[in-house]
């Protein structure tokens, strides 16, 4: 079935190039264009086109540039996000456990499940333990989940109800993980994540996001086709994890197969190698400090590998025999010298994500090896103290995003959702800034210029050009600003723009 047709008249287009080339904004305005859509790809663009039959949209001059992409998404718990108990205002075990119980006291049902999430537990004076949960919960299981989602947090109920044995304290990395992938299965957990998402999709279509590489923890390329009937269009790069990877080898399903029609394609083998900063457990060359006596870093002081060597080299050389991407999650400095040794030796395409942390020998290293680094730079914003405090060598070579701009590197930028929100101008503002509040931005000498950021959010699209998806977001002003516009003024603005529509493979999805 052929994708729809459109005809945008007087557009400006914004000038991007990549990421790397991408300077300074240029000075003047664009003389407006019309842009040719068929069969949901750009045909032409150029002045005083005609229909062809197609609708006319008349823009009267607004900006045009590619759609928005999220490259890091985790959907169905970003959706469920939506209706969960907020704990991030949480500052120790006690206060988060308060929190769960006044919610408790305040439910009409005496046993429903409870989902919380949002604490960050690093710089708590202890870990919370099951006891203080069973203590205000009553009979309601309780599922809460961190900031990060590298650890869960469970009461006695909710324990018994997963079919898990007794424990005292929270859980971390792949046991996680492998509960997490089964809270679907709870009650009304994957209805409200379902609902949730569809609520999801319609925000970033109204943010100018045309498609996200969805790295949920369930098998996510088993999960959209179902969706694409109840969701207006939208892009999805689906991943599997190694746990479900033998189904996609027996369905000889490559990276960019279609999955549901030509929007839904198969994405990348996601692999989680080491933990997270907010859990202490990203995989660093130096210790962690001390923090609390039972706090993980006792027992791994160099945080976690949830993969040796030859397993992650067994699991990108699967991948490249399968035609999979590899989206290798890598956080820690020590993890992401790995992630490109395992790459650079199995010759597997991809993208290492997060590289929160990298030893500048290898921020060229990723470049030569042409790894694309999928960064979240709203994570800055919630990780500066604490990348102070458990990386306090490290706060230079943290979110290097500049460094590796200027190395040559494919830098994309995501959210993480629900890590961090799911919105591209935030992302690109924390980039540009470095900072979220009255304090000077965090290593400015890191920070990206408008065109750069803009360009990274692209999936690799420059200007408007014929052979593009179809895929627009049109916009009152021009998103790089004005000449001479400090960053924190860049910022500001563009935390505050919202597009005036969007387009995907030639339809209007969202508009105002």
């Amino acid at each position: 079935m052929p994708l729809p047709s459109l005809l945008l008249t007087g557009v400006r287009l914004v000038p991007l190039g990549t990421p790397i080339a991408a300077g300074p904004a240029p000075t003047g305005h664009a003389t407006p264009t019309d842009v040719r859509i068929i069969d949901g790809r750009v045909t032409e663009v150029a002045p005083g086109l005609v229909s062809r039959g197609e609708p006319v949209v008349d823009a009267g001059g607004v900006w045009a540039m590619p759609g928005l992409w999220d490259q890091h998404v985790h959907a169905l718990q970003a959706g469920a996000d939506r209706e969960r108990l907020d704990l991030s205002g949480a500052t120790s075990a006690p206060a988060a456990a308060a929190l769960i119980g006044a919610h408790a006291a305040a439910l009409p049902d005496p046993s429903s499940l409870i989902s919380a999430s949002g604490y960050r537990s690093v710089a708590w004076p202890r870990l919370g333990s099951v006891a203080d949960l069973d203590a205000v919960s009553g009979a309601h299981p309780v599922v809460a989940i961190s900031a990060d989602c590298h650890n869960g947090w469970l009461n006695s109920a909710a324990l018994r109800l997963l079919g898990l044995p007794p424990r005292e304290g929270p859980m971390q990395e792949s046991e996680w993980f492998a509960v997490m992938g089964r809270l679907r299965d709870l009650p009304g957990v994957r209805e409200a994540g379902e609902r949730g998402l569809r609520g999801l999709v319609a925000d970033l279509q109204a943010r100018g996001v045309v498609g996200i590489v969805d790295m949920e923890h369930s098998a996510a390329y088993r999960d959209w086709p179902a969706r694409v009937g109840a969701l207006s269009p939208f892009r999805v790069r689906a991943s599997v994890y190694p746990e479900t990877l033998a189904q996609v080898e027996a369905a000889g399903l490559p990276s960019g197969a279609a999955l549901a029609g030509p929007l839904v394609t198969m994405g990348p083998l996601k692999i989680i190698s080491d933990g997270s900063l907010n859990t202490r457990t990203a995989w660093c060359c130096e210790p962690y400090p001390a923090a609390h006596p039972d706090s993980p870093v006792t027992a791994n002081p160099l945080g976690v590998q949830n993969y040796s060597r030859q397993e992650l080299l067994a699991l990108a050389g699967r991948a490249r025999a399968a035609g999979l991407d590899v989206a290798l999650h890598a956080i820690g400095d020590a993890a992401v010298a790995q992630a490109l040794d395992v790459m650079a030796a199995t010759g597997v395409r991809g993208s290492i994500e997060h590289a929160q942390l990298v030893r500048w020998q290898d921020v060229p290293r990723m470049a030569a090896v042409g790894v694309r680094a999928s960064v979240q730079p709203a994570h800055l914003l919630d990780d500066r103290d604490v990348t102070d405090l458990c990386w306090p060598t490290g706060a230079p070579r943290s979110f290097a995003l500049r460094a590796m701009i200027d190395a040559g590197v494919d830098v994309r930028l995501g959210s993480d959702a629900p890590v961090a929100p799911p919105d591209p101008w935030l992302a690109m503002a924390a980039a540009v800034h470095r900072s979220a509040d009255d304090r000077d931005p965090w290593h400015p000498e890191q920070a990206l210029t408008v065109p750069q950021a803009l360009a990274a959010s692209t999936d690799g699209w420059g200007t408007i050009a014929p052979g593009h998806p179809g895929d627009v977001v049109l916009l009152q002003e021009d998103p790089r600003g004005a000449p001479g516009e400090g960053s924190a003024q860049a910022a500001a603005r563009l935390r505050a723009t919202r597009p005036v529509a969007t387009v995907i493979a030639g339809r209007v999805v969202a508009s105002r």
